[in-house]
This record gives structure tokens, C-alpha cells and sequence, in this order.
């Protein structure tokens, strides 16, 4: 398809990180992108962020990978101890002429859908600036490191672990919300440049 001038190659891949890492391998070899955009949806963690707001990726971490001594928590060995976002994309999405707020920090990774305040306490107890918590964003994020693509990762809050009302939230999200929300998404992918520095 088309949005704002350039072409945009959609890819859906499926919950979690292999299925992530894997997609986003295929688009690489087969189209060789300028860029690539993981968006979808992610659990807000903090207390600055609520369901239907936005948050991209400044930086990205795993929260479930410990490779032993001389690593950092979340660091794959090999690998920076965190992905951080092209710059231009990232201040595209910070530019974007929406009422939706959008925040830009730390998105958290891991390979779980984090349903309780226990789970969420450990998450925000090693990563204290983390904002939100997804299983796809950090993957694409390697995924795009090895190949030298510039990466960000667009997420739409659809709920917020650890509340009471967390699955309500979650149910009503897509069967209120999914439609109306993804707009911002769209208007994303159309302010985009034409050009990039990687």
C-alpha cells in the first residue's frame, strides 16, 4: 500500500518474540526496507500512562533474558544492552498532530503476557523507567540492529496490568476501542519522511 508518499509493506507475525523475530527477518530479505515500524499493542506499566495513549520506543529492553556475568539484566550476549529507536522516526511520532498522548521511553519485552501485580512489580523493579510491556518489540529491535534497519516500535495502550479491572480493560479495549485507536497509527505512517537517516 501507500501512506504519505511512501510504501508501506504490512506484515502480520503473530504473538511473540520468535514469530516476531522471524517476520521481521522475511520482510528484510524480501523487500529490504528503509525502515520498519513494529505497532500493536502493549500493557501501559506506569502510572503516567493509560489505556488508548501511545508509547514509542526511545528504548528497548528485554525483561526476561539474564545471559550470566558480564551481562546486564535484559542483554543478550553479543548484543547492546538495549535497542534504541532511529531518531527520526522517533521524533516523527513525538511531532504527530493528534489529541492521543504519546509518550516515548523504555518498552519492556518478554515472552508473557503479564497479568498480575507480582509479575508487574518484578518488571518495573528491574527497569524502574519502563513505561510499557509488550512480546514482539524488542526481537524486531535485534532483528533490525544485525541488519542495519532503522527501527521503531508504536505501541497502543491496551490496558494496564496489575489493576483490578485489568482484564475488563483488555476485553473492552478490542471490542470498544481496537478501530478507533489504530487512526493514530494510521496518521503515523502518513507523517512519515520520504527520506531517513539511519
Amino acid at each position: 500500500g501507500e501512506a504519505g508518499g511512501n510504501e508501506i509493506i504490512l506484515l502480520q507475525c503473530g504473538i511473540g518474540k520468535v514469530n516476531a523475530a522471524a517476520g521481521a527477518i522475511e520482510l528484510i530479505l524480501t523487500f529490504a526496507p528503509d525502515a520498519m515500524i513494529s505497532t500493536g499493542v502493549a500493557g501501559g506499566i506506569d502510572v503516567q500512562v493509560g489505556v488508548m495513549d501511545v508509547v514509542v520506543s526511545r528504548e528497548i529492553v528485554y525483561h526476561d533474558v539474564w545471559c550470566g556475568m558480564g551481562n546486564v539484566l535484559g542483554q543478550i550476549q553479543g548484543m547492546p544492552a538495549r535497542f534504541t529507536a532511529n531518531e527520526t522516526l522517533l521524533q516523527c511520532a513525538l511531532n504527530l498532530d493528534t489529541p492521543t498522548r504519546i509518550h516515548d521511553g523504555l518498552i519492556c519485552c518478554g515472552d508473557q503476557f503479564i497479568t498480575d501485580r507480582a509479575e508487574l512489580d518484578k518488571i518495573k523493579s528491574n527497569f524502574p523507567e519502563g513505561l510499557a510491556v509488550d512480546m514482539e518489540s524488542a526481537s524486531i529491535a535485534q532483528v533490525c540492529h544485525l541488519y542495519g534497519v532503522p527501527f521503531l516500535s508504536f505501541r497502543i495502550i491496551s490496558d494496564t496490568p496489575g489493576v483490578k479491572d485489568h482484564v475488563e480493560q483488555y476485553e473492552n479495549f478490542w471490542g470498544e476501542m481496537a478501530n478507533r485507536s489504530f487512526g493514530v497509527t494510521q496518521s503515523f505512517l502518513n507523517a512519515l519522511p520520504n527520506t531517513l537517516t539511519k
